[in-house]
């Protein structure tokens, strides 16, 4: 008994003694390192699925039921891909709104009487309205006012499907046998595509924007069906098949939701990228192709009419710096039943506010809301502000021809009008009222505020000289209706006076 309490005296004390070694930690350290171990391998274990899962998305799954390589009849893919089909269909609802979009025939003359002013002469001040959705592309550009017998067939290059498939047609005659490629149809048919009317091909152009437009029928990975954007790249010295899955995620919208002119006799649709992509850069390049779309029926400026540049104003903004691309906000996934797809309701992010932004920002979904519209509410604001300085210029102008200053004395305050409402329709014309990039749609707005000023100062310069110091004498288009009737006075070449009455 005396031996066995030594012993356990002897281990007490040993035990005590590595206590005190430096080092020692005791059993819990085990546990601990057992416990941060098995943590280690369940997130480990959740990236690699999200990889994965990733790769998986990315992956080209041709179809079961094939596909014939020009069907341009979306509902014919929707064997395979019902539910993407199921969601592109709810496109058809033309009544969603939010504050500055939506799917409805928003008219924004009726809502900004001053576009009338700023597109004098221009069908633009006829009839001006909101894009309805893809699925209506066809119907809204048949009805629009803007069409005549004189407008190209270049005009239904992002209407529809029907148009690379025309295209091909076109490029086959060109390039004789099945060696070239869809890419080198393209451009071979483009040309002969847009030299014709737009009324020559109007039986020829029946649906609307759809599957063929973005996906290869036969393996379903994204592709380019449009020759200008595959141009403008290579004309950047860029491969557009060299780009990301994420990057072309993107690309396939910017292949229309872009800034574009349609250059020469031919009307060839080109975007104006050769200098860069920003508004600078594209009033850098239009001036040295000497370029208009038209003639302004006030203050007889060239003028360039933006299109809606989203993709380059997107570029600019945070969700491209962190590889966001347009269809994660616009197109996002959905789970139905398990299966995980994409929602093809293209459609504003507000309006599925749960799969678009709440994926990232864990903001409930009034805030994220409220937070848009500051934003949008901002921008708008800054919008107001440009649209009245440069409708006050075109009349000064105006006015400096009614005092009998000549083309030459008025080539710099044209030049400056034309510059100040290129970067006003930069912002105006894009589609989110300037979120894509808030911060550079005010710098660009701000712009446009300080050159249509610096026009007024030197209108009122020329009126100085020529011997006229009252006020210009401003008329009312506070409604569409009474801005368009003032601007058939001005195209019927029966402009009211702008003149204080009895100076001369």
């Amino acid at each position: 008994m005396k031996n066995q309490a030594m012993n356990d005296s002897v281990k007490d004390v040993n035990s005590d003694h590595k206590r005190t070694l430096p080092g020692y930690r005791g059993p819990w350290m085990g546990w601990m390192l057992f416990a941060a171990t098995t943590v280690a391998v369940f997130f480990l274990g959740l990236l690699f699925a999200s990889i994965m899962e990733r790769r998986n998305e990315a992956k080209i799954r041709p179809p079961l039921v094939p596909i014939d390589p020009l069907e341009t009849d979306s509902s014919q893919w929707a064997a395979n891909w019902p539910r993407e089909f199921a969601s592109y269909m709810r496109m058809q609802e033309d009544a969603t709104k939010t504050k500055y979009g939506g799917s409805f025939a928003r008219d924004y003359l009726e809502e900004t009487p001053a576009n009338v002013v700023l597109f004098a002469g221009y069908g633009f001040a006829e009839e001006y309205k909101q894009a309805r959705g893809h699925i209506h592309a066809v119907e809204d550009v048949r009805k629009t006012k803007r069409v005549n017998s004189t407008t190209p067939a270049t005009c239904w290059s992002c209407k529809s499907p029907d148009v690379p498939r025309k295209m091909i047609e076109y490029g086959r005659l060109v390039l004789p046998g099945e060696g070239a490629s869809f890419e080198e149809l393209l451009l071979a048919g483009a040309g002969d595509f847009y030299a014709k009317t737009f009324h020559q091909l109007k039986g020829h152009i029946t649906h609307p924007i759809g599957c063929l437009d973005c996906h290869d029928p036969e393996t379903m990975q994204l592709r380019i069906s449009r020759p200008a954007l595959i141009e403008a790249f290579k004309r950047q010295g860029r491969d557009i098949n060299q780009v990301s899955h994420q990057e072309m995620r993107t690309l396939v919208c910017a292949q229309c939701h872009v800034e574009y002119y349609f250059k020469g006799d031919g009307d060839y649709l080109t975007f104006p990228w050769d200098e860069g992509t920003t508004v600078e850069n594209m009033d850098d390049y239009y001036a040295a192709q000497k370029f208009s779309d038209w003639t302004h029926a006030i203050s007889k400026a060239p003028m360039v009419k933006m299109q809606h540049p989203d993709y380059e104003v997107y570029g600019t903004g945070i969700h491209a710096f962190r590889d966001v691309s347009c269809v994660d906000c616009h197109m996002p996934y959905r789970t139905e039943g398990g299966v995980k797809y994409t929602d093809h309701h293209v459609q504003s992010p507000l309006l599925n506010i749960a799969n678009s932004c709440s994926v990232c920002h864990r903001w409930g979904e009034e805030e994220i809301r409220s937070r848009v519209a500051s934003i949008q509410d901002k921008v708008r604001e800054g919008r107001d502000r440009s649209e009245r300085v440069l409708s006050l210029a075109h009349f000064d102008i105006a006015a400096c021809m009614e005092v009998g200053a000549n083309d030459d004395e008025l080539t710099k305050v044209r030049d400056l009008v034309r510059r100040a409402q290129l970067r006003w329709d930069y912002v105006a014309a894009n589609n989110g009222m300037g979120f894509h990039s808030p911060q550079e749609c005010m710098r660009i707005l701000t712009a446009a505020v300080e050159l249509a000023q610096e026009c007024r100062l030197e209108c009122g310069r020329i009126l100085a000289l020529k011997g006229y110091t009252n006020p210009v004498k401003y008329p009312d288009y506070s409604t569409k209706e009474s801005a368009q009737r003032l601007i058939r006075q001005f195209t019927d070449g029966n402009p009211p006076s702008l003149l204080a009455p009895g100076v001369n």
